[in-house]
């Protein structure tokens, strides 16, 4: 009888099997890598960050971005980001020039990633084949590897005025740059760590933080503090500046969003002004 229950319950569990199915998962990856996008953004933001519109504070003022229709890789974020800046200072942004009394104009010199790499071991080789089906390649063998990404942007803006096309504020050359660096120690890692990173991490997953350890010397009242990683926002210890209101991430609202605007410019040709008058320092207005 046992014998019969035996041979039912492993009859059963083999139909189990072959009806049991399986499934895939499609896995795709964007044309640019999410480590290279953020640090090409992470270092516009410091660039745009040092940028001070406090003079065209109240001004109406339109962007001209005609300089970067040269290829410039995330062209659409970088402008984003200085009009946010100029709204963050009080600029009255338009968006048809004629209605604007000041004009600033942005260039790019560069915005994009480096990489440098440095190996302490023997690369991989590729011997010519003596023996078919002998392998014939040497794999990389690292003792120590290290591997740095940067991201650069190099951005300019100067302002003039647009009636009578004398210059009013530049901000000269302003560069910023974002890191990442990955470590291999005896072929374990990467060890990841830079300013877009909140913490070290290994392979993806963030590194649990060390407890809080005695001090030295026996001393209960001091603590053994672990080391800190570069700071992200231009804290202390970090070489890149705090981006200034606009630019940061974290969420605002802009005090002057409900002031009346001022008037904006009439062209001096359509009041049949002609002659000295439009040259004048200060445009006509309602």
């Amino acid at each position: 009888m046992r014998s019969r229950l035996t041979v039912r319950r492993a009859a059963s569990l083999l139909l189990i099997l072959l009806l049991a199915g399986c499934g895939t998962t499609k896995m795709t990856d964007t044309p640019r890598a999410a480590t290279e996008m953020l640090l090409v953004s992470q270092a516009v933001d410091y660039a745009v960050g040092r940028l001070d519109f406090a003079p065209l504070s109240g001004q109406p003022v339109y962007l001209d971005t005609t300089p970067l229709d040269s290829g410039v890789i995330d062209k659409g974020y970088l402008v984003s980001s200085v009009r946010q800046q100029l709204l963050a200072h009080g600029a009255l942004l338009q968006d048809d020039k004629t209605r604007a009394v000041y004009v600033v104009e942005l260039r790019a010199g560069a915005v994009g990633t480096d990489r440098n790499s440095v190996m302490v071991g023997t690369p991989a080789v590729s011997l010519p084949s003596i023996l078919p089906g002998i392998p014939t390649n040497i794999p990389e063998i690292a003792l120590m590897k290290k591997n740095d990404q940067r991201g650069v942007a190099k951005i300019g803006v100067f302002a003039y005025n647009r009636i009578t096309g004398r210059a009013l504020w530049q901000s000269g050359p302003v560069e910023a740059n974002s890191q990442l660096k990955d470590t291999w120690v005896f072929g374990a890692g990467p060890f990841r760590r830079g300013t877009i990173r909140q913490r070290a991490e290994l392979a993806g997953e963030p590194l649990p933080e060390l407890p809080e350890l005695p001090g030295l010397h026996g001393d209960k009242n001091t603590k053994l503090e672990r080391p800190a990683l570069p700071a992200v926002l231009g804290e202390k210890g970090t070489k890149e500046p705090r981006p200034l209101p606009g630019a940061s991430g974290r969420e605002q609202r802009f005090p002057n969003d409900t002031a009346p605007p001022p008037p904006m410019p009439i062209p001096a040709a359509m009041m049949g002004v002609t002659g000295g008058p439009i040259l004048a320092n200060t445009p006509l207005v309602r």
